[in-house]
């Protein structure tokens, strides 16, 4: 038995000002077969390591493809992604026959003339490696379940954690899955079923925790063989973008069909309750200050990197600033020319700088102060979950009693490592500035006494009436109060 993998991801704001190119994968993952490290997974690769893994004790033939991966950002330019895809394409066609082929993909990906990049690979991977090979794709919930891709997959599974945790379980589920089909124990069949909506749903809050719990009880209940909830990505003008249930059975389509029914009008049921409250920033200051533990983390979703703003917004840090806040720490802060002009002065050196601020309007002003370079270090990463997500060089400034990490490439806050590689302790410090939606939770949460939202001005408005929509399909909730959800596949 042969199987073949390779990943092709990136989340992508179709409102962003910052375009990608080979030049962000490249700073992601940027692999050639057989490259992929041992060790642990990289960004999407989940699918790929699990397998290299598992042909230690089970019977079958890897043939490994390329591996690319960027942080998220604006549509990846036409070239660009023809050129990784038809890489990945040409590595499967050199290692035909296959029985079957993992893809490790976002789910969230635009390029320049496909709206829907994965319906694209898929469908031509089904081209090339034919009608009986057996299809699996992993995809984050952020994802646009599209009709295409979900009729020509044989197999999809959907990460069930947000902050994500579970890729590797999740992509061990998906080969188990594609291997017992190819031996024929199972015979997969999918249902989708549509909510019609447009939400966050964090699964560190207990409606969408009891929620993701219960559709883990109904896997392996008679023919029910995974349950998927994509939660859609909102900051994409596509016209798919919509919450959807995903059920896997075997056999047994009406099964799937009533379970991905119960299950999206339960999803239905749950709108305008599934996300945090959000204070204005000085309201969060003062409860932070007033707290009796530390840390007290503020997260700053309006500018994170993981939804593909700039993550260069000034506003809370200069709040931080002016009101001479002691013993707080911000991070991260992206800002490439600040970083290189620190490692120029080095470390002890005060200099006069100007960072942050720098993309658009939404970036707010920058912030020109005497700094410190407390601290740098380069090529440095941070953990989330098993993986590991380069941040490049990165420099630790002071200004009066606030620390903030500057990095080379744009990311969001995951891991605590974020900060200790320079030396700051995030336990020990009253205030954190996290720029992310919730992904920090899995690292930051457990040593939080506190944690609160903070609605600034960055450019990932939690309004999405106000995003300017020109394709998603209509009706949608929050922007229509009526809509028709339904099976629709």
């Amino acid at each position: 038995m042969r199987l073949f993998s390779a990943i092709l991801a990136t989340e992508t704001n179709t409102f962003s000002p910052l375009p990608t190119s080979l030049a962000g994968y490249k700073e992601g993952v940027f692999l050639r077969p057989g490259e992929h490290p041992d060790a642990s997974p990289l960004m999407y690769t989940a699918p790929l390591w699990v397998a290299r893994r598992a042909t230690q004790h089970e019977n079958f033939t890897l043939v490994e493809g390329s591996s690319f991966a960027a942080s998220p950002a604006g549509r990846t330019n036409r070239a660009d992604y023809e050129f990784m895809r038809n890489r990945i394409l040409s590595e499967l066609k050199a290692a035909l026959p296959v029985e079957g082929v993992l893809l490790g993909l976002h789910g969230a990906m635009v390029a320049h003339g496909y709206d829907d990049v994965e319906g694209d690979i898929i469908e031509r991977v089904r081209e090339i490696a034919g009608a009986r090979a057996v299809i699996g794709v992993e995809l984050d919930p952020h994802c646009h379940l599209t009709l295409k891709r979900v009729r020509l997959a044989d197999i999809i599974v959907l990460y069930k954690e947000y902050p994500h945790t579970d890729e590797v379980a999740r992509a061990e589920d998906l080969l188990r899955l594609v291997l017992a089909t190819i031996r024929g124990a199972i015979r997969p069949v999918m249902s989708l079923y549509d909510c019609r909506q447009i939400g966050s749903y964090p699964t560190t809050l207990p409606l969408m925790r009891g929620f993701v719990d219960r559709t883990k009880e109904e896997e392996g209940r008679g023919d029910i063989l995974s349950v998927s909830i994509a939660h859609g990505f909102p900051y994409a003008d596509v016209a798919e973008l919509s919450g959807r249930i995903l059920v896997v059975a075997d056999r047994d389509k009406a099964a799937a069909d009533r379970l991905a029914t119960a299950l999206g009008q339960e999803f239905i049921r749950m709108r305008g309750r599934t996300a945090p409250d959000y204070l204005p920033i000085d309201a969060a200051i003062d409860i932070a200050l007033a707290a009796g533990g530390a840390p007290v983390v503020l997260a700053e979703p309006a500018d994170n990197a993981g939804g593909g703003a700039p993550s260069d917004n000034t506003t809370i840090l200069r709040h931080l600033l002016d009101h001479g806040i002691e013993n707080a720490a911000l991070g991260p802060l992206w800002d490439p020319i600040a970083v290189r002009l620190c490692f120029d002065a080095g470390v002890g050196a005060r200099l006069a700088l100007r960072f942050g601020g720098k993309t658009g309007p939404a970036s707010g002003q920058p912030i020109d102060a005497t700094v410190e370079v407390a601290a740098l270090a380069r090529d440095c990463w941070q953990s989330f979950g098993s993986t590991q997500v380069p941040l490049g060089d990165c420099a630790a400034i002071r200004v009066g009693g606030v620390e903030t990490v500057l990095i080379e490439n744009r990311n969001q806050a995951f891991g605590l490592e974020l900060f200790t590689n320079l030396g700051i302790d995030p336990r020990a410090r009253k205030i954190l500035v996290l720029k992310s939606t919730n992904h920090f939770m899995a690292a930051f949460g457990p040593i939080a006494h506190q944690v609160l939202f903070v609605d600034s001005d960055g450019p990932l408005t939690r309004d999405y009436a106000r995003l300017p929509y020109t394709r998603i399909i209509r009706p949608i909730w929050p922007l229509d109060a009526e809509t028709a959800p339904g099976l629709i596949l």
